[in-house]
C-alpha cells in the first residue's frame, strides 16, 4: 500500500495521499512476561487500532495561533487559522471540511516570482496525521524501544518508552516517547516528531493523547503542536501553537440504543375530554416556533455540532433564571440553553433557546461575564426577535454535513444587536451581578484589544460574534493595573471538557492555581493539553491515592516485570 505523507506545511506544491495499513489481528494468550513480549503487544494493539478507527468518522477541529515576541508577555498571538471537518478514516487520513479553507485543505500553489515572499500554508490533514505514530512499520523491526520508567497519567499507570527508528534513512518515522497503559498495553500518549524535513515541507513537534472511550478502546482525542524559530524561505521564521480536538465517535449511537431499549409500560387511559386541550392561534404559533427550535437543535446534535443536554446547560439555565427572576421576566415557552461544540467564540438564539459556544464558555473568567453573554441573548428573546419558522418543515433540515454552515445561519442584524445591547444593560443593572459588571467590562476590553490578532477565533459560523456592549466596556471596566491578580479572560479550554465518544460536556474540576504571573494569564491563547486520564467506567468521584504520586522509577534501560504492579 502507499505510505501516508506526514508533511503538514508546504511552500510550493504539496500532495497528500495514502491509506491505512491493514490491521494486525488482536493478540492472544497470557500476559506478556518479557520486554520483547510487552513491546510486541504494544505494537500489535497499535496496528489493531488502525483497523478499528476505519469504522469511525469523528469531527476534527484544528486551531492555530501564530506568535510574535512581546517585551512584557513573552509571546502573544499574531494571527490565527481555524479548520473544522469530518474525518473519513475509511479512506485514510481524509477530511471533509465544514468550514471554508483557502487551499481546499489539500495543496497550496505559489508562483516562482514570489519566491522571496512565500507564505506558509498549513494542511489540516497533516495535523490529523499526528494522531498516528507510524502506520507503516511500527514494530521492533523498524524501531528501538528503550524502557524509561513507570508513570501515572491521571489515574492510569503507564510504562514509558523512548522510541527511535533503527534505519538511517528514516524520513517520516516517529522519534520521541510513548506512554503505554499497563493493563492491556495500549498507547495512551506519544510525544515527539516525525524525523526528516524536506526543502519545502516540515514536520512539527506534537503531543498526542488518547481517551478510553469504551472497554479496550483508546481513541485519539487531543493533539498539541508547537514550533519555535522554524526558518523558511531564506529569511523568514515561524512561531506557532496549535490544538486539534476530535469528538463525535459515536454520534447518536447511545441515545438511539437507549430509545430502542426502553421498556414501555401500559398505563390505564385517563379521560381528559373535559380539560382544555385545544390551542389558541397564539399558542399554535408558539408551538410551531418551538418545533423549529427543536428541529435545528436535534439536527446540530446529530452531526456533532451541538452537545447533548447535560450539566453545562443546567449551569447556564441557572444564571438565566437569576436574570429572569430579578427582572420579572416571564416568557412562554420557557427559555432553554444549549452549547455549541466548537472553540470559536459565538452566541445566538434559536427562538427561546440560547446557544453559547463551548469556546466562549471556556474563556469567560467568572459568572458575571457569563451572565453578560446570556443577558444579551435573553434580550433577543424578550424583544421578540424570532427564528425563521421555515425550519419547522423537516425537508429544510436534510442537508449534507459539509453544507451545514452555508445552510443554517442565526446571526442578527446590526439594529437587533444594538437593541439587545441596550436591553441587556438594563437587565444586568437589575440583576444579582450588578456589582460585578466591572469584571465583564474587563473581559470585553481584553477581547477588543486582541480581536485583530485572533480574527478566526472570534468569527461566528452560525451566529454573531461576542456582543460588544460599549457602555459596559467603557464605563464599568476596571484598570487591570489596579488588581494584578485579576484575570480578564482565560486561555482556550479553561472551563469545559468533552467526552469524545458521546459528546457530553462537563465542567473541569481543578485545584486553585494560586498567584498567577502576568505572562501566565494568556487570555484567548492556545495552551498544551494535560488531560486527567481515567479508564472507562472508573468512578471520577472516587480518589485514587496512587495517582498523585509516581512509583519508584526504574533505571533507564531496565525492563519492568510486567507481571508485577
Amino acid at each position: 500500500m502507499r505510505k501516508f505523507s506526514k508533511y503538514i506545511l508546504v511552500l510550493a506544491l504539496g500532495a497528500y495521499a495514502g491509506s491505512m495499513a491493514t490491521a494486525a489481528p488482536a493478540p492472544d494468550g497470557d500476559q506478556p512476561r518479557t520486554m520483547e513480549q510487552v513491546v510486541d503487544r504494544v505494537t500489535a494493539n497499535e496496528q489493531k487500532l488502525y483497523g478499528q478507527i476505519r469504522n469511525y468518522s469523528p469531527l476534527v477541529e484544528t486551531y492555530i495561533q501564530n506568535l510574535k515576541p512581546d517585551k512584557d508577555l513573552g509571546q502573544v498571538p499574531a494571527g490565527d487559522k481555524y479548520f473544522l471537518g469530518r474525518a473519513n478514516f475509511a479512506k485514510g487520513v481524509s477530511l471533509v471540511p465544514l468550514t471554508e479553507t483557502s487551499n481546499k485543505g489539500k495543496r497550496a500553489f505559489m508562483s516562482v516570482g514570489n519566491f522571496f515572499s512565500f507564505a506558509m500554508q498549513f494542511l489540516p490533514d497533516g495535523f490529523l496525521q499526528m494522531i498516528f505514530i507510524d502506520t507503516n512499520g511500527f514494530d521492533r523491526q523498524h524501531y528501538k524501544f528503550d524502557y524509561v520508567r513507570r508513570e501515572f497519567l491521571g489515574e492510569v499507570r503507564c510504562l514509558v518508552f523512548d522510541v527511535t527508528p533503527l534505519e538511517k534513512k528514516n524520513n517520516g518515522r516517529f522519534l520521541g516517547r510513548i506512554w503505554v497503559e499497563d493493563q492491556d498495553y495500549h498507547i495512551v500518549r506519544f510525544n515527539g516528531a516525525y524525523s526528516g524535513n524536506g526543502h519545502s515541507s516540515w514536520y512539527f513537534h506534537f503531543d498526542s493523547w488518547r481517551t478510553n472511550v469504551q472497554p479496550g478502546l483508546w481513541m485519539p482525542t487531543f493533539v498539541y503542536s508547537e514550533e519555535k524559530d522554524l526558518h523558511y524561505a531564506i529569511s523568514k521564521k515561524l512561531d506557532f501553537k496549535a490544538q486539534t480536538r476530535l469528538w463525535g465517535y459515536n454520534l447518536g449511537g447511545a441515545s438511539q440504543e437507549q430509545e430502542l431499549s426502553k421498556i414501555l409500560v401500559e398505563t390505564p387511559m385517563q379521560d381528559d375530554t373535559k380539560t382544555a386541550n385545544d390551542l389558541t392561534p397564539i399558542q399554535a404559533q408558539r408551538s410551531w416556533d418551538r418545533q423549529a427550535e427543536d428541529n435545528i437543535a436535534d439536527r446540530l446534535e446529530r452531526i456533532g455540532l451541538m452537545a447533548p443536554k447535560g450539566e453545562v446547560d443546567k449551569v447556564l439555565e441557572t444564571v438565566v433564571n437569576n436574570l429572569e427572576v430579578t427582572n420579572n421576566i416571564d416568557v412562554e415557552p420557557d427559555v432553554r440553553c444549549r452549547v455549541l461544540m466548537t472553540s470559536t467564540l459565538e452566541s445566538f438564539t434559536l427562538g427561546h433557546t440560547i446557544v453559547l459556544s463551548r469556546g466562549l464558555i471556556d474563556v469567560l473568567p467568572d459568572e458575571a461575564s457569563l451572565a453578560t453573554m446570556l443577558a444579551h441573548e435573553l434580550s433577543h428573546v424578550v424583544l421578540g426577535h424570532r427564528l425563521d419558522s421555515q425550519y419547522a418543515f423537516f425537508d429544510q433540515l436534510l442537508v449534507e454535513d459539509k453544507d451545514t454552515f452555508r445552510h443554517f445561519g442565526f446571526s442578527r442584524t446590526p439594529d437587533e444587536e444594538a437593541q439587545a445591547n441596550t436591553k441587556a444593560l438594563q437587565i444586568l443593572n437589575n440583576s444579582p451581578y450588578k456589582n460585578q459588571l466591572a469584571n465583564a467590562g474587563l473581559f470585553l476590553q481584553a477581547l477588543d484589544s486582541r480581536q485583530k490578532e485572533i480574527p478566526n477565533l472570534i468569527s461566528g459560523h452560525l451566529g454573531n460574534r461576542v456582543p460588544q456592549i460599549n457602555d459596559l466596556k467603557s464605563t464599568m471596566a476596571m484598570d487591570p493595573k489596579q488588581n494584578p491578580q485579576k484575570i480578564a479572560a482565560l486561555p482556550i479550554g479553561g472551563r469545559v471538557k468533552i467526552d469524545p465518544w458521546n459528546d457530553k460536556l462537563e465542567l473541569i474540576k481543578s485545584k486553585p492555581v494560586g498567584t498567577v504571573a502576568e505572562r501566565e494569564k494568556m487570555p484567548f491563547e492556545v495552551t498544551p493539553f494535560m488531560p486527567y486520564l481515567m479508564r472507562y467506567g472508573a468512578d471520577p468521584g472516587k480518589p485514587v491515592a496512587a495517582s498523585t504520586t509516581t512509583p519508584q522509577d526504574a533505571k533507564p534501560g531496565d525492563a519492568p516485570d510486567p507481571t508485577k504492579p
